[in-house]
C-alpha cells in the first residue's frame, strides 16, 4: 500500500480524452455525443468526473472534436452541482491521444507543477485515482500509467513491466507469444513536463510518447484493481455494465433493487414504474420515468430514460435507447440495439436488430441486421 500522499490536490486538473464520433455504439450516437450515452442511469462521462471530484480534482477539460456546444449545455448543470470547473479544448482536426495534451497545455501546466490526470472516456472502472496519487508520488517518475490483467492478451498491447517497483521496461503490440497479460488501462497520472515531449500534431500517447519515458525509465504501471471494461461498443456496453453492478453489490451498495420480482444486480431509477407480476434481472439498468407494465422480462439490458415496456414483452442482452416502446408480447434479444424513439409494434420479434432514431417496427428482424 502506498502511504506517502504528499500531493496537494488543491489545483490538481484533469484532461479526459472524448474524441469523436463514436460510431461503435451507433445508433445511440446518432442522438448524443458519445460520453452522454447512459451507462448504469447516468451519462458515461459522469462517472469519470465524479470519481475525480472525489480525490480533489477541481478543473477538467474535456478533449473533444465533435459537437462541444451539446456536451458543454448538458454539463453546466454538473458544473454547479458538484462543484467543479468543465471546460472544453476543441481540435479542428483529429489528433490522436497525445495531440489534445498539447492542445489544452495552457489549460494543463500551471505555476504549482502538480501532475495531472489523462482518462479515456470509454473506460469504466472502479478508478482508484488517489491510489493512484500515492503510487506516482512513492516512485518519482514522470508518469503513472494503470494496467489491467486480460484473458486475452494477443488482442492488445501488453504493457511488460518490473513486478516489484513497476517501472515499464517495454510495450508489445498484439504479441503473437506471451510476453505478459497486462494492457493498458486508458487511465494515466503524468507530470507537466511530458507536454515538452508531445507536439501540437496527430500522436499516439500510446505508440509515441510513453515508449520514449518508458526508455528513459521514467515510466512506470499500477495493476488496477478491481473490474476494468472499454465500453465503446454494444457487446463491452452490456459486459461492462454487469462488472459495475457486481462491484456495487460486492461494495454493499443501497442503490440495487431488491424484491421478490428482482434476479441477481439490477439499478432501477426511483421514478421508473414496474407492474404485477415481472421478472427483472440479472444485470439490468432501467432509467428515469421508464414504465416497465405487468409480466415483462428483463435479463442483461439497458432500458433508458421514458422508455415503456407493455405487458409480456421479453428483453434480454439488448440496449433500448431513449423514449422508445417495446410493444406487447415482444421479444428483443441478442444484442439488439433502439435508438432513441424506435417503437417495436406488438408480437414482434428482433435478433440483434440495430435500428435508427425516430422508426416503428411492424415486421420481426430474423437475423442481425442494420434497420434504417
Amino acid at each position: 500500500m502506498y502511504l506517502c500522499l504528499s500531493i496537494r490536490t488543491s489545483t490538481m486538473k484533469a484532461l479526459i480524452l472524448v474524441g469523436g464520433f463514436g460510431t461503435r455504439l451507433r445508433p445511440l450516437t446518432l442522438s448524443f455525443p458519445k460520453p452522454l450515452v447512459d451507462f448504469a442511469n447516468k451519462p458515461m462521462i459522469l462517472h469519470q468526473i465524479e470519481a475525480l471530484k472525489a480525490i480533489g480534482v477541481t478543473e477538467v477539460v474535456l478533449a473533444i472534436n465533435y459537437q462541444p456546444e451539446v456536451m458543454l449545455n448538458f454539463l453546466k448543470d454538473f458544473e454547479t452541482k458538484l462543484g467543479i470547473k468543465i471546460t472544453c479544448s476543441q481540435e479542428t482536426e483529429p489528433l490522436g491521444t497525445a495531440g489534445p495534451l498539447a492542445l489544452a497545455r495552457d489549460k494543463l501546466a500551471d505555476e504549482s507543477g502538480e501532475p495531472f490526470f489523462v482518462l479515456n472516456s470509454d473506460v469504466i472502472s472502479e478508478y482508484p485515482l488517489k491510489e493512484m496519487i500515492a503510487f506516482h508520488k512513492s516512485h518519482g517518475g514522470e508518469a503513472s500509467i494503470m494496467v489491467t490483467k486480460v484473458d486475452e492478451p494477443s488482442k492488445y498491447g501488453v504493457v511488460v513491466m518490473e513486478e516489484s517497483t513497476g517501472k515499464v521496461e517495454r510495450f508489445v503490440e498484439k504479441p503473437k507469444i506471451f510476453v505478459g497479460n497486462k494492457i493498458n488501462a486508458g487511465i494515466y497520472l503524468l507530470n507537466p513536463s511530458i507536454l515538452n515531449r508531445i507536439e501540437l500534431k496527430p500522436t499516439s500517447i500510446e505508440k509515441e510518447i510513453f515508449p520514449k519515458i518508458a526508455q528513459s525509465n521514467q515510466l512506470f504501471a499500477m495493476v488496477l484493481p478491481g473490474f476494468w471494461m472499454d465500453i465503446g461498443q454494444p457487446k463491452d456496453y452490456i459486459t461492462g455494465l454487469r462488472l459495475y453492478l457486481d462491484s456495487l453489490r460486492k461494495k454493499q451498495s443501497p442503490k440495487l433493487a431488491t424484491g421478490p420480482h428482482i434476479i441477481g444486480n439490477v439499478l432501477v431509477h426511483e421514478s421508473a414504474k414496474i407492474g404485477d407480476g415481472c421478472l427483472i434481472g440479472p444485470d439490468v439498468a432501467i432509467g428515469p420515468g421508464c414504465v416497465v407494465e405487468s409480466g415483462v422480462r428483463l435479463s442483461r439490458c439497458t432500458v433508458m430514460r421514458g422508455v415503456r415496456v407493455k405487458m409480456h414483452a421479453c428483453i434480454s442482452g439488448s440496449i433500448i435507447g431513449w423514449h422508445s416502446t417495446v410493444g406487447q408480447w415482444a421479444r428483443v434479444e441478442n444484442m439488439t440495439i433502439l435508438g432513441e424513439d424506435v417503437h417495436v409494434c406488438d408480437e414482434v420479434y428482433s435478433n440483434g436488430g440495430v435500428v435508427l432514431p425516430h422508426k416503428e417496427i411492424k415486421v420481426s428482424i430474423l437475423k442481425p441486421e442494420i434497420v434504417m
